[in-house]
């Protein structure tokens, strides 16, 4: 009986974590390459540079950073940029559509895939209906709240903490009319989305250019002493408090002290989320392998430039404390006497918003259709529309699913669901990256990436050989840090795969006592003991052999620049509340019903 159940979780444990084989030597598609390198940046820099550009850099130098809210976004790009070169390398390797989901297939196994996939579809569905509903709410402002004045009048929802107070139809109707611009074509959204981008860019231009002349570099030198001292400003009609100590801070161009950068830096991360739409693009492009880098690392750079220089010239143009939360251009632009100047911005922001939107849904679709295309999802969901070549249903699918999600949802609550969903598909696609460029590539496969390999290229028969390697390839601390041979091996491999397995569950252990542990003696050794090992896992790794395979773009300093963009990921996912974590854990109850009745049977992997 006992060996019957160890072969049944033997079987079990194997279609788990069955991974995915592809050869892409071939340029075969089931979608039109259309795409060029302009419109992959055009597509990071819509999804990247949202309208957070004209809210989050207020409310950080405000409260947070003050005039050093310049720093907390250069921190923030830098790790940004670390998930961006992960992602990179995997766009050069695999250049297939399915983003994080495909590579953590190809590399981990099916259910970490499923776990991904089925995130990233969730932080796509809520981000796109938030940003509907937050252009529904920007337009309405713009003409006087009618259409909410109305729906409060004829349609209130009388469920609150459950439902919105009233419906957004207007959300809707955006939802639908950009869905049918998904179904119409790629080549057409990605058109619309360049227009859209470029103004939103030229805006912001307009912002930097017009806060720098306009701006007073005394606004980073203020001395809290002389503005509490001083009669207030009673002409400024500005929503913010009166000046206190707490507000003011210690004054200069660090009020609130580096805490307050780094603080601010974990804020300002979430400003960069969404360059990961790029990697969707893979059957889409003209030469991916060139474009998807090349695409992710320039809109990761033209976002932070813009961030950097909004936030520098908001912080010259008024004083960190008087900055407006909710509205800090206009109100800027006010303070130094251009009223009119709140007309550009506004235009601006919803240019960035139907940018965010339009390319949170793009990704959406092609992330539901390469699961179900693996059979994870319903197989309805793989159909291609022979003439316009994009996935339909999938894209009227997803769309539904978001609109109803805008008319129903306030969606306040279930926004941190999306970093959920994406730290996570960042962290895994940092450590697959450190899997796979230690594990064996035979060298006629340098081209055709296949992930798993046969019993003739390993040079090995597991029926004569047993589960140890051979004699010269036993586990020995001499091989763990001085390896014998030059090239990866099934052993160097192994070693790799443990040691990224292990430094998951510590840097998960060490996220958690340092977010909720406190400054005690028993939470500070403990970090202490959990970094030094974590150090001496990385550094077993980084004397292994890695693979020699040419590829267009590579990760740089492996293994350790994977590493650092695994802490962050895993540190800011431990920042979110705990009703956060119980949203997700009953995501992911729904997700595992999904996949253990029918995913884990219907695998394309299954009979292969």
């Amino acid at each position: 009986m006992w060996i019957k159940m160890l072969a049944t979780f033997k079987d079990l444990g194997s279609q788990l974590l069955r991974v995915k084989v592809m050869d892409c030597s071939t340029e075969e598609s089931h979608f039109s390459r259309c795409l060029n390198t302009f419109d992959l940046v055009a597509l990071g820099v819509g999804s990247t540079l949202g309208a957070g550009v004209y809210v989050l850099a207020g409310a950080v130098a405000r409260d947070t950073s003050g005039p050093a809210i310049v720093l907390s976004f250069f921190i923030a790009a830098l790790a940004s940029v670390l998930a961006g070169l992960c992602y990179a390398e995997f766009g050069a390797r695999v250049p297939k559509t399915g983003s994080a989901y495909l590579y953590t297939y190809v590399t981990v196994g099916e259910l970490w895939a499923f776990i991904t996939g089925w995130n990233l579809i969730l932080s796509y569905v809520i981000g796109t209906a938030s940003v509907a509903r937050a252009w529904s709410a920007t337009f309405d402002k713009m003409i006087g709240k009618y259409i909410e004045a109305f729906c409060r009048q004829y349609m209130t929802m009388n469920a609150p903490g459950v439902l919105a107070e009233y419906p957004d139809i207007f959300a809707v109707c955006i939802i639908i009319i950009l869905t049918g611009l998904l179904a119409f074509g790629v080549k057409e959204s990605a058109w619309v989305n360049k227009v859209f981008t470029c103004i939103n860019v030229l805006v912001l231009v307009f912002v930097i250019i017009s806060g720098f002349v306009k701006g007073n570099l005394k606004n980073w030198r203020l001395n809290p002493e002389e503005i509490l001292n001083s009669t207030s400003n009673s002409s400024l009609n500005l929503s913010s408090p009166a000046p206190s100590e707490d507000l003011l801070g210690a004054g200069g161009f660090l009020p609130f002290g580096w805490s307050g950068v780094f603080s601010g830096a974990a804020t300002c991360f979430y400003a960069f989320i969404g360059f990961d739409c790029i990697a969707t693009t893979g059957e889409e492009v003209k030469n991916p392998q060139r474009a998807i880098p090349v695409g992710i690392v320039a809109s990761l750079l033209i976002c932070f430039v813009a961030y950097f220089g909004v936030s520098a010239a908001l912080t010259v143009m008024m004083p960190y404390y008087l900055l407006d939360k909710n509205s800090p251009l206009p109100v800027a632009f006010k303070y130094v006497g251009w009223d009119g100047a709140t007309y550009a911005v506004a235009i601006g922001s919803l240019c960035a918003l139907s940018t965010s939107l339009l390319v949170g849904m793009f990704p959406m679709a092609r992330v539901m259709w390469a699961m179900a295309e693996d059979g994870l999802l319903f197989k309805g969901l793989a159909k291609i529309n022979q003439r316009t070549k994009t996935p339909v249903t999938a894209t009227v699918t997803s769309g539904a699913w978001a609109a109803m999600m805008a008319f129903l949802f306030d969606l306040k609550d279930l926004v941190d669901l999306m970093s959920i969903g994406t730290l996570l598909a960042y962290s895994l696609v940092a450590a697959c990256v450190l899997i796979l460029r230690y594990r064996t590539v035979p060298e006629q496969h340098a081209t055709a990436y296949e992930m798993t390999l046969t019993q003739e290229e390993l040079g090995t028969d597991p029926s004569k050989e047993g589960i140890l390697p051979p004699p010269g390839e036993r586990f020995t601390v001499r091989n763990l840090f001085v390896p014998s041979c030059t090239e990866p091996s099934p052993q160097s491999g192994c070693v790799v795969s443990v040691c990224t397995c292990v430094l998951g569950v510590l840097v998960f252990a060490f996220s958690t006592v340092a977010v909720h542990g406190g400054p005690r003696t028993w939470s500070l050794s403990t970090l202490g003991v959990l970094l030094a090992v974590c150090l001496l896992l990385t550094l077993v790794v980084w004397r292994q052999p890695q693979s020699k395979a040419r590829l267009v773009f590579k990760v740089p300093l492996l293994p350790f620049l994977p590493v650092a963009s695994l802490f962050i990921n895993v540190y800011l996912m431990m920042q979110l509340d705990q009703g956060t974590w119980m949203r997700f854990a009953i995501w992911m109850v729904l997700g595992f019903l999904i996949y253990f009745t029918y995913g884990i049977r219907k695998s394309a992997e299954a009979g292969v």
